[in-house]
């Protein structure tokens, strides 16, 4: 059953993630986009907060391949290794996500790493969803690897882009100057690119490194907050600001 994005929002209300609303909505409206049967794959998928908005959207007879290993590694902001204890907990926590949103039909689950899943996934994507490790090696091959399965006309959306060194650099060196994929824009770190780049290179890529100072931005405030910026204020009496995703 497709919802909207306002019924679909509500029902991940109280899934653990780091997506925020704007960019569930971008996840949306590429989902929305996908043809009749198409594939959506998605590279990273936590608890299921991502998932759950890319299945309710997705239409009649589309598949959502959610790619998650759920090895404790690369589970959020600074939460490289070390969580192999909690690996068992958020699988069960995403097959529960899943089945109380009743998406569960409507999803694939590869509990694999994304190089592995590459071989377990037939045919053209229409929709690729890119939130997997955030160093710059991972990151750059699922782009590499899994952005040359992106169809025609298909959608490439990357989460922590200009917010995560790896991630950036990753798109600097893939996308930046690249000839198939045009930037279409971003919500925070979320950019969205359509595989339907003829000509423009050089715009394409002005577009991108003009989001450079916001990049060097986050890597400030990251800086800041790791140096203390935020019991600095919580002693004046001030909330820390976020952390830049």
């Amino acid at each position: 059953m497709t919802r909207t994005f306002d019924e679909a929002w509500t029902v991940v209300a109280g899934v653990e993630g780091w997506m925020t609303r704007s960019q569930g909505e971008a996840l949306y409206e590429a989902a929305r986009r996908c043809p009749p049967g198409g594939r959506i794959v998605e590279i990273g998928s936590f608890q299921g907060r991502s998932t759950i908005v890319l299945a309710s959207a997705a239409p009649e007879g589309a598949t959502v391949f959610a790619i998650d290993p759920h090895a404790g590694t690369d589970r959020g902001p600074e939460q490289i290794s070390g969580y192999a204890d909690a690996a068992a907990d958020d699988h069960a926590a995403f097959a529960a996500n899943l089945d109380t949103a009743g998406v569960t039909d409507r999803v694939t689950h590869l509990r694999m790493f994304s190089d592995a899943a590459l071989d377990e996934i037939d045919g053209a994507v229409d929709v690729l969803y890119v939130d997997g490790a955030h160093r710059y090696a991972p990151a750059r091959a699922d782009i590499r690897d899994w952005g040359r399965r992106v169809g025609a006309g298909g959608t490439l959306l990357i989460h922590d882009a200009f917010s995560s060194v790896g991630v950036t650099l990753a798109i600097m060196r893939e996308l930046a100057f690249g000839r198939r994929f045009r930037y279409v824009g971003r919500s925070r770190s979320l950019v969205i690119y359509r595989a339907d780049l003829h000509r423009g290179v050089a715009a394409n890529a002005a577009r991108q490194l003009a989001q450079l100072p916001w990049f060097v931005k986050n890597l400030a405030l990251k800086v800041a907050l790791k140096l203390g910026l935020g019991k600095a204020l919580a002693r004046l009496g001030r909330s820390a600001p976020d952390w830049p995703y």
